[in-house]
């Protein structure tokens, strides 16, 4: 495994992200394996939230789905990335006030939200809505 990856999965482990993941895929029901660059993919997570195809928690990837494509785990290994730079447990909150801004500025979760940009807003399925501002009336929503 590259050294970069090494690193994220032990600063995940430190800052008890990655331990907080595993245990959400447990009471989740999701079985695990093994993901590439030292990620843990959950496959089967049977609850209703977060409403996402999936979502990261430390190096843990929980989806619903029984299988992930590779644009997708790109997007959410930025996601343990950025776990890691924020020292675990803080990220809820910035990533839930992001999570609002977002809202408040374009009316949708992800599309104006910094950790979804910064992790890729295609890789994650999202669409490029504009600032409610930016809008013409009766225009296109998308960019």
């Amino acid at each position: 495994m590259d050294r970069r990856y090494r690193i994220r999965q032990v600063a995940n482990c430190l800052n008890l992200a990655t331990p907080l993941g595993l245990l959400i895929s447990t009471v989740g029901g999701a079985t695990r394996e093994r993901g590439p660059d030292g990620l843990i993919l959950a496959f089967g997570y049977r609850f209703g939230f977060p409403v996402a195809g999936a979502f990261t928690v430390g190096n843990v990837v929980l989806t619903k789905r029984r299988e992930l494509d590779e644009k997708l785990v790109r997007h959410e290994a930025r996601h343990a990335t950025q776990w890691a730079c924020c020292v675990g447990l803080p990220m809820l909150p910035l990533y839930l006030l992001a999570m609002l801004a977002s809202v408040a500025i374009c009316g949708h979760q992800a599309s104006c939200n910094v950790f979804e940009r910064l992790a890729g807003l295609d890789d994650g399925g999202y669409p490029r809505t504009p600032p409610r501002w930016r809008r013409r009336p009766g225009g296109d929503q998308q960019q």
